[in-house]
């Protein structure tokens, strides 16, 4: 299933190899991986990520959806949007998004994540979309809050950085007849 998805201003497509380089405009710069597992990246990096999403994206059943957040003004890519099919009988995925630091502050992570979650009710039939943040990255905290996700709690040291300290994660999920706008067991 190739999927290209688009709201106001931007579009989520399937990455191309050639995408690399738009990748590494951003994902080699320190201040947008302060709070990420990896990165900065090298060329190398950037090229094998890009690759790896493009190898991903023809897996029958595919469980990575990761696009290119296009810029539909002027077509180039700003970020990257990914939602992971987690757990397949229990319908549960997991979301994440990345943006150029140049595009911060301009609601492009939230247009993205609400694709996602498009995506992931719509199509996927998911029952449940999750999303984790350091909790020191208020952006994407307030990102997850403004597309009605839940905080569900914190993750006590659940990732190991690359200097060898722990990471907590702030965890945040939506549920299926919320996405909905019904109710939840009662409420």
């Amino acid at each position: 299933m190739k999927v290209q998805l688009q709201s106001k201003h931007i579009g989520l497509c399937e990455f191309k190899e050639s995408d690399w380089e738009q990748v590494h405009d951003y994902a080699s710069q320190k201040k947008v991986c302060q709070y990420q597992t990896w990165g900065p990246n090298s060329i190398e990096d950037s090229k094998a990520f890009v690759k790896q999403i493009v190898c991903d994206s023809l897996k029958h059943p595919r469980h990575r959806y990761a696009f290119a957040i296009v810029d539909t003004s002027t077509q180039t890519c700003i970020g990257c949007a990914e939602l992971l099919i987690r757990d397949r009988t229990n319908k549960s995925g997991e979301i994440a998004y990345i943006v150029h630091p140049n595009y911060w502050g301009q609601g492009i992570a939230t247009e993205a994540a609400k694709l996602l979650l498009e995506l992931g009710y719509e199509e996927l039939k998911l029952h449940r979309i999750f999303a984790k943040c350091d909790p020191r990255n208020q952006a994407s905290a307030k990102v997850m809050e403004k597309i009605g996700m839940i905080q569900e709690g914190r993750l006590r040291e659940n990732l190991l950085l690359k200097d060898g300290t722990w990471r907590d994660s702030w965890l945040y999920s939506m549920l299926e007849q919320e996405y909905k706008g019904e109710s939840v067991h009662g409420d």
